[in-house]
């Protein structure tokens, strides 16, 4: 059973009990983004080099930062999916195409820049802390996207969602 059926509410437990099935369609409309976001979240300036972006990326283990101005309002976010499209890689591109790269053909969608504003997502898509989960799952289901940024009423980052956020409050809830 996928897990944004779960989320999103549309779906009878597979035995079919229908009281069983009820409580987990309302999973993703009682788990709200407040409560589940990482709050502890790095964010870098458009200022910042791409070899200290990637730096960040790797040693923190990480896929995304987003890029924040000095009042610390969302302008953006790079990946490392971003990073490497400097290289010619891009989403669309298959295994196949990473290996013809590897040796020596050229791959297309190069963005190019030194710093973070140069290569970065803009706008970032965002979410309001007082969002359901279902509400996010949607969100990133439709723009194929793993991490939304959370926002306050002044578009400031307050936290970051991402989809193993939501893995992690989806077992909780399920255990118990």
């Amino acid at each position: 059973m996928a897990l944004h059926r779960i989320l999103k509410g549309d779906f009878l437990n597979m035995q079919g009990d229908a009281s069983e099935g009820h409580i987990q369609s309302k999973m993703g409309l009682e788990l709200f983004v407040r409560d589940v976001m990482t709050t502890n979240v790095i964010a870098i300036s458009k200022y910042e080099t791409i070899m200290k972006v990637a730096n960040i990326l790797t040693n923190k283990n990480i896929s995304g930062l987003p890029v924040v101005d000095k009042e610390n309002k969302v302008l953006g976010i790079v990946t490392q999916a971003d990073i490497l499209s400097m290289v010619g890689v891009s989403r669309e591109h298959t295994f196949k195409d990473l290996l013809k790269y590897m040796l020596g053909e050229r791959l297309h969608e190069r963005k190019m820049g030194d710093l973070a504003g140069d290569i970065m997502t803009s706008p970032a898509l965002t979410i309001k802390p007082d969002a359901n989960i279902a509400e996010a799952v949607r969100i990133m289901e439709e723009k194929r996207i793993r991490r939304l940024t959370v926002v306050d009423d002044k578009n400031a980052l307050i936290g970051i969602l991402t989809r193993a956020d939501i893995l992690k409050a989806v077992i909780n809830k399920l255990k118990g």
